[in-house]
């Protein structure tokens, strides 16, 4: 396994400076700013995350002024209210990308964020408690309890909202299968098991969080050189 400082050196090379690589990497958002966020902040989240999978992202966040029409800003308190008959109605509203499959998910992520305050005093706060160091443990979590949040819906709106999170981008899970830290199907227990504990090993190395590790390897490898096209 390769060392955090070589990893980290390649990364600059590839960018041109130590500097350059500095700009290009975001730290997460702070525990307190995590708790900060209100359950209807989290519903909206994953809400896009699960409309942009398999859509031009574009097209989706031209829309998203009519989904917040639509769904009434996301409102948790609401949309637990709404009367199955009033989905249907809105899943046909022209103002949103009209796909019923994926509507439906609204409603019932809304009632796995509910059950989480319920046990939690906050969905927000339920987030910030988890230990990056078992992030996919919460990965997990959420493809079990919510709806359509496995793969990467559920680590990018994670991301998004700023929780300290790795993402298995092309760029990483490029990197993971070359080194052999992982074989087989990228979303395994044993796949995601070893991917942890090689973010863990690099943590301890470098004490930067999961997230500017997650980039700087992503940085390190692929079509990246000039820039980046997509969340790494």
């Amino acid at each position: 396994m390769e060392k955090f400082n070589d990893i980290y050196q390649r990364a600059v090379e590839r960018k041109g400076s130590t500097q350059m690589l500095q700009q290009l990497l975001a730290k997460p958002a702070s525990k307190r700013q995590l708790v900060a966020l209100s359950d209807d902040d989290w519903l909206e989240e994953f809400t896009r995350k699960v409309f942009q999978s398999g859509f031009y992202w574009s097209v989706i966040n031209s829309k998203w002024a009519g989904f917040r029409e639509v769904f009434w800003h996301f409102s948790v308190e609401k949309l637990l209210m709404m009367p199955p008959d009033m989905l249907e109605q809105k899943a046909s509203d022209e103002r949103i990308v009209r796909n019923y499959k994926k509507v439906k998910t609204i409603p019932e992520n809304a009632f796995m964020i509910h059950e989480v305050t319920q046990q939690h005093g906050s969905f927000s706060q339920f987030i910030a408690d988890w230990p990056s160091e078992d992030i996919i443990g919460l990965w997990a979590y959420l493809k079990k309890h919510g709806a359509r949040l496995g793969g990467n819906t559920g680590p990018y709106t994670l991301r998004a909202l700023g929780k300290d999170t790795f993402l298995l981008s092309r760029d990483v899970e490029s990197y993971l299968r070359a080194h052999k830290i992982i074989d087989g199907g990228l979303q395994t227990k044993k796949s995601l098991t070893a991917a942890q504990a090689f973010f863990n090993e690099l943590q301890q190395q470098s004490g930067l969080s999961m997230q500017e590790l997650s980039l700087i390897i992503a940085y390190s490898v692929g079509d990246n050189r000039v820039g980046i096209s997509q969340q790494q």
